[in-house]
């Protein structure tokens, strides 16, 4: 005999239909609306719990020697910025999987501060350590930041990034990598008092502190302010890395006064013969850096400062042509698309590294001579009727290309 709807009860809390919003019916049992919400919830719960576990037993913890030779394959030179990230990444990392001892030492965070040129890879090589490590990664302008209350981004928008890296997976994104560029921007402009306060200078280094040694901050998961009923998602930070970088620019002339040298000339002191008066960088502390305008509380908790060194002829030339994904390998894959065989002849290559050389933009000038030369041959070949088995572009063929194009007006004198 069926039953009547007024029989018809939940088979897990006993609510009857006309209690709830839905009955949805099984073989021989019920479910209501709210019991189906529980279980969703319970499931979703148990989903990151075993996420996590899974996250901290699969955590692939590569030695140090092993990281850099990873890095290698994507990024030329710079083996002394490597070493460091390499050694600072592999201790971060050995404490988050420390056991508390009975003596009780923990071990600090390891942050880290790159300091180089444009162009020398300082975002590239953040990016790098992230890819080998399969963590969440994400790269934050410094530029955009305010303090609390005025026109532009929070601090804490900073983790939002992080958040959306990982999924919105708390659990992942507190061990996951932090890249803030353009660190050198908030910079404090001046140590004597103004009318005008400076919103993205001091104030936005004091913001920072916090995050960067490890708090609990609540994150709203959408941005900050235009979503102010959004509920906040508690992020701890004191097991995620963060590497700051900045091309510090003016700041070898501080370092010069320190080691009471020049930037332009030529001393004759014995004392200062052994001076590399063309990388400054190399000889950077933490006093260039306050007097630079960082304050000594946002350094003391970037303890790791490493630089990175100018590219010279020889770095650009390998930084064309080696990597894995090199320009010039990404510009046969492209070709290979429309299955032709796109090849260089050795002089072109150097004909990029000399004009790259002259704009002074570092890795990044490399890419628009490149376009400069093949966008025509970009355009009109997957058009053309009858497409060419081979390509292959000669010096004249590049500098007829780049003598057209508009990239020439940034020559400097």
């Amino acid at each position: 005999m069926s039953k009547s709807n007024k029989d018809i009860k939940c088979s897990f809390c006993g609510s009857g239909k006309q209690d709830t919003l839905m009955l949805i019916a099984g073989l021989d049992a019920h479910i209501c609306d709210k019991c189906v919400a529980q279980a969703n919830q319970i499931l979703s719960e148990e989903l990151v719990t075993r996420k996590y576990k899974s996250t901290q037993s699969h955590l692939t913890l590569l030695k140090p020697q092993e990281i850099k030779t990873h890095m290698d394959q994507y990024v030329i030179g710079q083996d002394d910025a490597k070493k460091v990230l390499c050694v600072a990444v592999y201790n971060h990392y050995k404490r988050l999987n420390q056991k508390i001892d009975k003596d009780e030492i923990e071990i600090e965070k390891s942050n880290i501060i790159m300091v180089g040129e444009t162009g020398t890879g300082k975002t590239l090589l953040a990016k790098t350590v992230a890819k080998i490590l399969n963590v969440p990664f994400c790269i934050c302008d410094a530029t955009v930041l305010t303090e609390a209350g005025y026109v532009g981004e929070d601090v804490e928008s900073i983790l939002t990034r992080l958040l959306q890296a990982a999924d919105y997976d708390v659990a992942a994104a507190e061990r996951g990598i932090v890249y803030i560029d353009e660190v050198d921007k908030i910079a404090r402009k001046s140590d004597n008092p103004s009318i005008t306060r400076d919103v993205s200078g001091e104030g936005v280094q004091q913001a920072l502190l916090k995050i960067l040694e490890g708090t609990m901050v609540n994150v709203p998961p959408q941005g900050g302010r235009k979503h102010p009923d959004q509920k906040m998602i508690a992020v701890n930070t004191n097991n995620i890395l963060f590497i700051c970088g900045g091309a510090f620019d003016g700041i070898e002339k501080k370092i010069a006064n320190r080691l009471r040298t020049q930037t332009v000339g030529y001393k004759v002191s014995r004392d200062e013969l052994s001076i590399d008066l063309k990388n400054l960088y190399k000889y950077i502390t933490p006093q260039d850096l306050r007097a630079f305008g960082l304050i000594p509380e946002l350094i003391g908790r970037l303890p790791v400062i490493t630089h990175l060194n100018p590219l010279d002829r020889s770095a650009l030339l390998n930084i064309l042509t080696e990597p894995r994904n090199s320009l010039i390998k990404q510009y046969k894959k492209l070709f290979d698309y429309e299955n032709i065989s796109l090849d260089f002849d050795q002089e072109v290559f150097e004909f990029i590294v000399d004009k790259a050389m002259e704009f002074k933009l570092g890795a990044r000038g490399l890419r628009s001579i490149c376009e400069a030369i093949m966008i025509d041959a970009m355009f009109e070949v997957p058009s053309a009727k009858n497409n060419p088995k081979d390509l292959y572009i000669t010096l004249d063929y590049a500098e007829e290309k780049f003598s057209k194009s508009d990239i020439k007006k940034l020559k400097v004198a």
